[in-house]
This record gives structure tokens, C-alpha cells and sequence, in this order.
């Protein structure tokens, strides 16, 4: 349950203000577009994208040590974001 809570708060966590929720969001301001569809449309995809991620996070794990993972991660958030402060 641990596993479940800490990924769900990450992710939901990482996805607040992303530039898929304002997509989203514009689709479902658009009078013209049913809700529901939209809804529909933008949970499918996060799930195949998750999908695609735990797969292919499950192949890299097994041939990488997950520590250097960790800190590949770590270190790619960081250069990401002093590149984006900088620009």
C-alpha cells in the first residue's frame, strides 16, 4: 500500500500545472467538446504512457543498477530545471 500511495502522490504530484493538465483543461473549456470524452480521453492516455514507462523502467532496472538510476534521475531534474531557470 506504501508503494501505491508514494507513486500516486509523485505522480499526481508532477502532474499538477503540467502542460498535459492545461491541455486538458483546454479541451474541456472548449463548449464544443463533451466532458466526458475529454476525461476519457486524458486518462487513456496517462495510462498507456505509465504503461510504457513500467515497462520500459522494468527493462532498464534489469540491466541497471537501480541506484545509478536514482542518481541519473537526480541529476537530469536538475540540469532540467537550472537549463529552464536560464532560459
Amino acid at each position: 500500500m506504501e508503494q501505491l500511495i508514494t507513486t500516486f502522490v509523485a505522480v499526481f504530484l508532477a502532474e499538477l500545472g503540467d502542460k498535459t493538465q492545461l491541455a486538458t483543461f483546454s479541451f474541456a473549456a472548449n463548449p464544443s467538446y463533451n466532458k466526458w470524452v475529454v476525461l476519457v480521453g486524458s486518462c487513456s492516455a496517462l495510462v498507456l504512457i505509465s504503461a510504457v514507462a513500467v515497462l520500459t523502467g522494468s527493462l532498464v532496472g534489469s540491466l541497471v543498477d537501480p541506484k545509478y538510476l536514482k542518481l541519473g534521475s537526480g541529476i537530469l531534474f536538475i540540469v532540467i530545471g537550472l537549463l529552464t531557470i536560464l532560459r
